[in-house]
């Protein structure tokens, strides 16, 4: 990727500090019920943002070329949200569809991207099967995984995606875990974000059958500190 900063949106919600103990049920139901709560604000705030960030146009169009060279089939986008990316992967030609925790987020992104597959689950419990899709992204979304389970959830990564298929990441760079408790519109939301270094993501990565083949650190509009990282899964 060249070095390129551009637009920063400006997060309103309010952050602070806080622990990380967090009851697994207890997360996944305050992040489900945080995104019903900002999901038609959420899609009006976000969905100019890839207009703004030509290097992430960039990688998720080099991520559409991978899973193309490597025969093409259906890619999985999980915590999709309201659908943005789900619909830019498409643009891209790509049989993209999308996976949520919040059916309040699907239900927006079924307005928003009419024709384009929206399901509810949880990345901590894909429903798909074994080597059934040939690209998996997650952009943004594991920064609500507490530390514990990431191991688990790139574990369903690596079963669902086909030997050598392409995963990529987004993710905020940091050492803190902090509660938010509004945004998007001002809504309230208990929902924690956990920034992450590079190493470590990657560490996991490995652990968990991968091959990293790049990874980037740049300022956007998605984040005034963000890593996007490209992997595969080893055949």
């Amino acid at each position: 990727f060249s070095e390129l900063a551009v637009t920063l949106l400006d997060d309103s919600g309010s952050v602070r500090s806080v622990a990380t103990g967090l009851n697994a049920d207890d997360w996944l139901a305050d992040t489900r019920t945080s995104y019903d709560t900002v999901a038609a604000s959420y899609a009006e705030l976000t969905r100019h943002l890839l207009d703004e960030t030509p290097e992430e146009r960039a990688v998720l169009a080099l991520f559409a070329d991978l899973v193309h060279a490597h025969g093409g089939g259906p890619v999985a986008d999980v915590g999709c949200g309201t659908g943005r990316i789900t619909g830019h992967l498409r643009k891209l030609d790509l049989d993209a569809f999308g996976i949520d925790l919040s059916p309040g987020m699907i239900e927006v992104a079924r307005r928003d991207h009419p024709g384009v597959r929206f399901v509810l689950g949880s990345m901590t419990d894909l429903t798909l099967g074994d080597a059934s899709v040939a690209g998996l992204i997650a952009w943004y979304s594991l920064i609500h995984v507490p530390d514990v389970e990431i191991s688990s959830v790139l574990g369903h990564f690596h079963r669902v995606l086909r030997p050598g298929g392409p995963l990529l990441l987004s993710f905020h760079i940091g050492d803190e875990s902090r509660l938010k408790t509004e945004g998007y519109g001002g809504h309230p939301m208990k929902v924690y974000v956990h920034r992450r270094q590079h190493d470590q993501t990657i560490e996991w990565l490995n652990e968990a059958g991968f091959v990293v083949e790049t990874h980037k650190t740049l300022t956007s509009a998605e984040s005034k500190l963000g890593g996007i990282i490209l992997a595969r899964r080893q055949p």
